[in-house]
């Protein structure tokens, strides 16, 4: 088996983390199939559903307008082939200036060089 096939999903977590971080939601929805699934960790406990592609480039143009300076520090990645363990820390200021953060995971699977589903979970 070829490296850059057992390490897709990896790179494409990481990729999807650069854009993020570079507050570039037109780069991170690139890297989503047309149909993809998106679990957000809020509202608690059970989270949102976003389907698609669509839906979710409005949540992050949404997210990116209402969140300062956020930022996802990855403390932990594995995988193989097609899916990826992201273990990472959020953080961003508050609207009074203040700093805060929020630890999670996220469980990506690829199809077709693109992600297909990202389930995220955090400590609250």
């Amino acid at each position: 088996m070829k490296m850059a096939k057992v390490e897709s999903a990896v790179r494409i977590a990481l990729d999807f983390y650069d854009c993020f971080n570079q507050h570039d939601p037109e780069r991170m929805m690139s890297l989503l199939s047309e149909d993809c699934v998106y679990e957000h960790t809020s509202p608690i406990p059970d989270g949102t559903l976003y389907l698609g592609r669509e839906n979710l480039s409005v949540f992050w143009k949404d997210y990116f307008q209402n969140t300062q300076a956020s930022h996802i520090e990855i403390e932990d990645i594995f995988g193989l082939g097609l899916r990826s363990v992201v273990r990472w820390k959020l953080t961003w200021i508050e609207t009074d200036g203040k700093s805060n953060h929020l630890r999670g995971v996220s469980l990506f699977q690829v199809e077709n060089g693109l992600i297909r589903k990202i389930y995220a979970y955090s400590k609250y």
